[in-house]
């Protein structure tokens, strides 16, 4: 058997303190301990461990802030275990702990509680050493320098706190977030609960594809996106595992998917019901699906016939029509994807833009040489910037490596995609790169051919799409608990038959939504589903539009073979580039339609496609016609890409746990 792999340092730093009331010598005085805060990598666990000065050095000195002392003095153990004074050593000590008002040294003897030893000294009672997947909460508090208090999920003790009075805090926490989810708690905001998935989840995904007992397994294995994309992995690893049980094990109870659910997505809580059915009190009637038709691509002519003499776009809630009816011709894209974008001002002239990219050109630059011009030595002491560096590499080298523009070794392409990808950091560096954003840029270069243009475009899809990679993954939650919102109105037993089988959450969406379908459809026919989303046409979130057309067209199938937790899983996953993207368009719209069209819908429906004006839906209404170029509708007003549920009336009841309402049809 192999040799287990020494323990890896991730973070270390040294002048960590604990402040501790101290009277065992009948001398009322505060312990000021220093000591070293490390986080370790053990075979995959992570721990922190927190070490005294003196399990490394002589026990012998240690600091103690005296209330009555004016000066900072060495003390020594004599061979009669008294202390004495030696020396007296305020220059050398002054500058160190200018933070405390009087300091001094005295003699202390720590131990363990079993007089155990250390590196062949006592122990100190001090040290700790903790899982981070046994922490329940860190609370940050301030008094003039941080200090962290550690909360265990099952200790009857506490830890002390931890003083960082040179600083090192905020980089601590920020490595404890590369392995755990550090998320406000509701009522304190000083207060980070700890997310962190269990043993099986924490396998590598290599481990897990040892079985190949199910297709899907082959499948992902040869995806290495759904390996390393923050929270989608987590859940493919989840079911994964439940794959590779016994069949008695691969039914999951519902709390414990709600209970995983609520890692991956901090807040994300969805109703189980104990009795199918409960809260299902009548259903709404949509009426018939209408009919609708899809046009051709906008060709160049067809965008010249809407521009002026000085280049200004004419006709625009009509242009955006005809691209939403049929998408636009590749020639056109380049220039097209900037107004879609909201690069390029639809009422600029040509001269305004390109004074436009003259000054965005020399933004970008100077953002680039940002990050370009840190030495090796600044990056060294920049854990978030070698964090950033080292994900953008590993994603460049794995994204769409099958397309022509981004294959072969030293592709000047998957250059300038890691380039776009650092500058975005310098532009964004709370954000940063989170592990999907190289699939959003990737097509956006694919068109564009231009470094700067490129960026610019893709800063302004960052902007819609921000909450999806934030760390409490707010996007993502709205987006899940609107889709569901949206499927039990349009297709209740349907839902409901989900709901029984422990997918009510709609999880298998959930790379659809993180990343607009990327992974799901032809490279090809991401390009035409983007821009016709980007319109903002026929309303707003059509994209969950988009996923409960898909599902329309499998749930006979998931219904009929009487498909499980597991089974659901694997036919969604299956889906990918077989899906007809004429054919998911055309039904969406018309399930836009059928929804606009009832009398009674819900207000949380309405507020979800934003239904909820009439300058909202007087710019809709035209594409309730038959798809062809007529007159131009009126101006829609910009809507934030993801609105909280609002409560609904008459139709729609909502629970509430965790602050996350859920609704469901009454």
């Amino acid at each position: 058997m192999a040799a287990d792999s020494p323990p890896k340092v991730i973070y270390e730093h040294d002048g960590v303190f604990i402040h501790s009331n101290s009277d065992d010598d009948g001398v009322d005085q505060d312990l000021l301990l220093s000591g070293s805060l490390r986080v370790v990598d053990k075979d995959g666990e992570i721990t922190v461990e927190y070490r005294p000065l003196e399990d490394s050095v002589d026990p012998s000195n240690i600091l103690c802030a005296g209330k009555d002392s004016s000066s900072v003095m060495e003390w020594a153990q004599c061979p009669e275990e008294k202390t004495h004074q030696v020396l007296e050593s305020q220059q050398s000590y002054e500058t160190e702990w200018d933070m405390v008002n009087a300091v001094s040294f005295k003699k202390k003897t720590f131990a363990n509680g079993d007089g155990g030893v250390h590196n062949g000294h006592e122990r100190s009672k001090w040290a700790f050493t903790f899982s981070l997947s046994d922490l329940r909460s860190i609370t940050v508090k301030m008094q003039g320098w941080s200090y962290l208090l550690f909360r265990l999920k099952e200790a009857s003790f506490s830890l002390p706190a931890l003083h960082f009075h040179h600083g090192g805090s905020t980089e601590f926490l920020d490595t404890l977030r590369r392995f755990a989810m550090l998320s406000e708690a509701p009522d304190n905001d000083s207060c980070l609960w700890v997310s962190t998935p269990n043993k099986a989840l924490s396998q590598s995904f290599e481990n897990l594809l040892d079985d190949n007992n199910f297709g899907l397994v082959n499948k992902l294995k040869k995806d290495p996106y759904v390996t390393t994309l923050g929270g989608f992995s987590k859940v493919t690893n989840y079911l994964f595992d439940a794959f590779r049980g016994s069949e008695e094990q691969q039914k999951r109870p519902p709390e414990e998917v709600a209970d995983f659910l609520g890692e991956v997505i901090p807040g994300l809580e969805i109703n189980q019901q104990e009795e199918p059915g409960f809260e299902v009190v009548t259903r709404i009637d949509l009426g018939v699906r209408p009919e609708v038709q899809r046009g051709a691509p906008l060709s160049a002519n067809e965008w010249a016939e809407h521009q002026d003499a000085e280049g200004r776009m004419l006709n625009v809630p009509h242009l955006k029509q005809v691209v939403f009816k049929g998408g636009l011709c590749h020639v056109m894209r380049k220039e097209a994807w900037k107004f879609l974008l909201g690069y390029f001002p639809w009422d600029s002239s040509l001269e305004e833009r390109k004074a436009l990219q003259r000054t965005k050109t020399d933004e970008y630059f100077r953002m680039k040489l940002q990050w370009k011009s840190v030495s090796q030595e600044q990056e060294r002491r920049n854990s978030r910037l070698r964090d950033y560096r080292s994900l953008i590499e590993k994603d460049v080298n794995r994204t769409d490596r099958t397309n022509r523009f981004y294959e072969g070794i030293d592709n000047p392409g998957l250059i300038l995609l890691h380039d776009i990808l650092m500058t975005y950091c310098m532009y964004d560096f709370d954000l940063g790169y989170v592990q999907g954003m190289s699939d959003l840029l990737s097509p956006i270069l694919y068109v564009m051919e231009n470094e700067v243009d490129a960026f610019w475009c893709f800063v302004s899809f960052m902007d819609q799409m921000h909450q999806n990679f934030e760390e409490q993954m707010q996007g993502m939650k709205s987006q899940l608990i609107q889709l569901s919102a949206l499927l039990r109105l349009l297709d209740l037993a349907f839902w409901n038959y989900l709901e029984s089988q422990d997918s009510g959450y709609l999880y298998f969406c959930f790379r659809w939504l993180l990343i607009r379908f990327k992974r799901e459809l032809s490279f090809q026919d991401v390009l035409r589903l983007w821009e016709v989303m980007w319109t903002g046409l026929p309303c707003q979130n059509f994209h969950l539009l988009v996923c409960c057309a898909i599902l329309d067209s499998e749930k006979q199938k998931i219904i009929e073979e009487n498909y499980g937790f597991n089974e659901i899983l694997k036919h969604i996953n299956e889906l990918s580039m077989k899906l007809d993207i004429e054919e998911i368009l055309h039904k969406a719209e018309a399930i836009c339609l059928q929804i606009k069209g009832c009398k009674d819908l819900p207000h949380t429906v309405n507020d979800i496609l934003g239904f909820n004006t009439e300058e909202a839906s007087a710019a809709r209404s035209e594409v309730t016609e038959s798809g062809t170029r007529g007159s131009p509708p009126s101006p829609r007003p910009n809507h934030r890409p993801e609105e909280a549920l609002s409560n609904g009336h008459g139709h729609l009841r909502e629970n509430s746990h965790n602050g996350c309402k859920v609704s469901f049809v009454s």
